[in-house]
């Protein structure tokens, strides 16, 4: 004979995977904290303008 499956926990037992797949994403995007954030964002900030300062501009350019 086969098996008996009910539906509705079938579903909900879906809906869980899902919301574990969405939550470790969100774990990986939204995990950091505040100052580890601000950090990368000064240390971009630095690299962004040393890169900005060693451009080369000639007369010819628009800049």
């Amino acid at each position: 004979m086969a098996e008996i499956i009910n539906l509705r926990q079938v579903r909900k037992a879906k809906e869980r995977d899902a919301k574990a797949v969405k939550a470790d994403d969100n774990r990986i995007a939204f995990g950091r904290p505040k100052k580890a954030k601000t950090l990368a964002e000064a240390k971009k900030a630095i690299e962004f303008s040393r890169h900005e300062g060693h451009k080369l501009v000639g007369p010819d350019s628009d800049q």
